[in-house]
């Protein structure tokens, strides 16, 4: 899948990879790559010298850290080009895998701003101290972002990432205080 010129060998990744977005198809024939951002200001990435690139279904959780050649944004979705990635078949060979860098590569959050995978598993509790779930994942929309809640028993909830229903986020407590009912 890759080409080992351009990636570095790990024998044991971080452990503490934030997942920045997906590589989703291939772009001309020089091996760039249109990646899906997950975050927030996707064109900072540019400057970051190495990316981690692995694979959701890989047990393991094997990364490999390659090394970012070029990055830019365009309609929003990144084109980018990595030292792995030779030629166009190798560039359609990587698509669906995933983009990452080690948290310490990133800078750190203001107040009120979160990474996704610092979300991900937290408990969710309303104003009625009624648990709700756990956030499952988000979901980016052009409206707002959308945390997708599951408790394993009454399906999954889709709740807004806004001010007015996300009242509290402590992420060292590991819960979240909406306002959300439990019948909605």
């Amino acid at each position: 899948m890759f080409d080992t010129s351009g990636v570095l060998a790990q024998e044991s990744p971080p452990a503490d990879i934030i997942v920045l977005g997906k590589i989703v198809s291939a772009c001309g024939l020089q091996g760039r790559m249109r990646v899906h951002p997950f975050a927030d200001d996707p064109l900072s990435w540019s400057r970051l010298t190495h990316w981690w690139v692995g694979r959701e279904e890989d047990a393991l959780n094997l990364w490999r850290q390659t090394k970012l050649l070029s990055c830019q944004l365009r309609n929003g979705l990144l084109l980018a080009k990595l030292a792995c990635v030779a030629d166009r078949t190798a560039a359609e060979a990587i698509s669906g895998a995933l983009v990452g860098v080690p948290r310490a590569a990133l800078p750190p959050t203001a107040t009120d701003e979160y990474y996704w995978a610092d979300l991900i598993g937290l408990s969710v509790r309303n104003t009625r101290d009624q648990s709700l779930g756990r956030i499952l994942g988000l979901i980016e929309t052009p409206a707002n972002t959308v945390l997708r809640v599951g408790d394993g028993e009454s399906g999954e909830r889709l709740l807004p990432f806004v001010a007015a229903i996300v009242l509290d986020v402590d992420i060292s407590g590991r819960w979240v205080r909406v306002d959300w009912e439990k019948d909605w």
